[in-house]
């Protein structure tokens, strides 16, 4: 049986526009222009009586004097197509023309199908590597305690991005392979962050030798500028230190030039190629060893404080040959006023703040592994959702006093977000012979129509990453502006009323709609590589 295709608000308001227009035929042309006559309605006092909205001054535009015709409204209420939501009542008010959804329907159609909600609705594919130059070898391994807080955040978008990105259908793996059992590899374990990684004995220098003779023999390599330098034994010497037998210096301004490349700094000249951007290069192309050339795409994650230093890294790359499209995402730095704190310090507070307020709430209960792994999640959930719920370009602005707390009530993020999820309950039963109808809390409207509807296309655009400016903060955002409003709905009705059997349907459909959002809260979480925690 072939799955039915998810309702889905843009093609719903691409619908309604056609049929106010009465050309839908003409789709490609008047589709941006359609954007603007439509309004989606989100806040519980509009839902009350409309869902989507088309304003006077569209209807005085469209028609002479604002005078909708019969043919157009008739029209709107027998809407019928591809992901196009069931229409119920329509009327023109004073504010313009008002479409109501036919409730009962969608919520039928929504919760007896609900897995087509929880996933992208387009598949996409290729090969992406995520690059973090944060964990790159400098002199030495990285580890927690020289991790600066502004690199753990592009660690943390880089393993979102490859969580987003996998969904879409793209093959993703990530650069760099670090050492097993390492300080680092077990910190990120921590954060939930399974990074790839290789024996301790491993060394790559076949592929640095690969790297170094491929850029001796650029055509980008600056000679001239090499010749006019006077040598002296002892620089080559140092040469001979840094892994280079002579000194190596790449034109980087003339890559930029040859491939046409936009959104560099025009300040990049020419390159000395250092051995650590030998061991760069080296990872980027061993992790990329295997990927198909035509689909191939790396996104180097780094901190503005990096972002020049990668630029050249980039180039560099392209001019050893590297032919795969490049994008750098370019992340804002973490703050943190009157005190200087590095990552491995940073989870310890959270730590220690999580589990003090777990049991200031929770008492003598507050002990044993399942404890200690209820507030590792939580400590995890808040760490990522402080440092990836801001747009990733901008700034992070962190309150690290010890006496600060970490709060486990109120919409605060993570913690919030995870408390939320665990009240939904695990086991419900199925039934698409219930009479949706009974759903008349507005509360029940506003989860569907804001949040379970719309979650597939949020992560459309979530992935959109390679294409343009992708949204790494727009699930966290998404989580807890869904937290706030089930939060509402749960302490406003009681789900498992009076077991009196006029009851029963209501009930039955209102647990259907909680089996619903956990599927959905899950789904969320799995994109932020967060484990729910059990009921509390």
């Amino acid at each position: 049986m072939e799955e039915a295709v998810p309702f889905s608000i843009v093609s719903t308001v691409k619908a309604l526009s056609g049929a106010l227009r009465r050309d839908a035929e003409h789709d490609a042309e008047i589709s941006r222009e359609r954007e603007k006559l439509w309004f989606k309605e989100s806040s519980a006092k509009n839902l009350r009586n409309r869902d989507f909205l088309s304003p006077n001054t569209v209807l005085t535009t469209l028609y002479a004097g604002g005078e909708v015709p019969s043919d157009v409204l008739s029209g709107i209420r027998s809407l019928r197509g591809s992901g196009v939501l069931p229409m119920g009542a329509t009327e023109v008010t004073a504010e313009g023309l008002r479409v109501c959804v036919d409730r009962c329907a969608a919520f039928k159609g929504v919760l007896c199908g609900i897995t087509p909600y929880l996933r992208p609705a387009a598949q996409r594919q290729g090969c992406v590597l995520i690059n973090c130059p944060a964990l790159h070898t400098k002199q030495t391994v990285p580890s927690p305690d020289t991790l600066a807080l502004g690199q753990l955040r592009t660690v943390l978008i880089a393993d979102h991005l490859g969580a987003q990105l996998r969904r879409q259908g793209y093959t993703v793996s990530f650069c760099p392979a670090l050492p097993q059992d390492s300080d680092i590899v077990n910190f990120l374990k921590t954060l939930g962050i399974d990074w790839p990684t290789v024996p301790v004995s491993w060394t790559n220098e076949d592929r640095e030798e690969k790297m170094k003779k491929a850029l001796e023999t650029s055509t980008y390599r600056d000679r001239e500028m090499e010749r006019g330098k006077r040598r002296s034994r002892g620089e080559e010497i140092e040469g001979e230190k840094r892994g280079i037998k002579e000194e190596v210096r790449i034109n980087l301004k003339q890559v930029l030039q040859d491939e046409n490349l936009q959104g560099y700094d025009p300040s990049l000249g020419t390159c000395t190629v250092q051995r650590e951007a030998l061991c760069h290069l080296a990872q980027l192309d061993s992790a990329t060893a295997d990927f198909s050339v035509s689909t191939a795409t790396a996104l180097h994650v780094t901190s503005c404080q990096d972002e020049f230093r990668q630029q050249q890294t980039a180039m560099l790359w392209r001019a050893a040959g590297a032919t795969a499209v490049q994008r750098l995402v370019i992340c804002g730095p973490v703050k943190t006023p009157g005190i200087q704190m590095n990552a491995a310090q940073y989870l310890q507070l959270r730590k220690a703040q999580m589990k003090e307020a777990s049991e200031m709430k929770y008492g003598d209960q507050v002990e044993g592994q399942t404890w200690d792994d209820i507030i590792r999640v939580m400590t995890s959930a808040t760490v990522r959702f402080e440092l990836l719920s801001t747009v990733h370009t901008s700034p992070v602005t962190l309150d690290v006093q010890r006496d600060s707390g970490v709060s486990t009530k109120g919409p605060r993020g993570g913690v919030f977000v995870m408390y939320n999820c665990a009240r939904l309950y695990p086991e419900i039963p199925g039934g698409t012979e219930l009479d949706f109808s009974s759903l008349k809390e507005e509360g029940e409207w506003l989860l569907l129509f804001n949040y379970l509807i719309p979650f597939s296309e949020l992560l459309d655009q979530s992935g959109q990453i390679l294409e343009h400016e992708g949204g790494t903060a727009r699930v966290c955002r998404f989580l807890v502006s869904l937290s706030k409003d089930f939060s509402s709905y749960y302490n406003r009705v009681h789900v498992l009323g009076e077991p009196l059997p006029h009851l029963f349907n209501q009930m039955f459909c209102r647990l259907l709609l909680l089996r619903a959002l956990r599927e959905l809260y899950h789904s969320a979480l799995d994109s932020l590589n967060l484990p729910p925690i059990p009921q509390l």
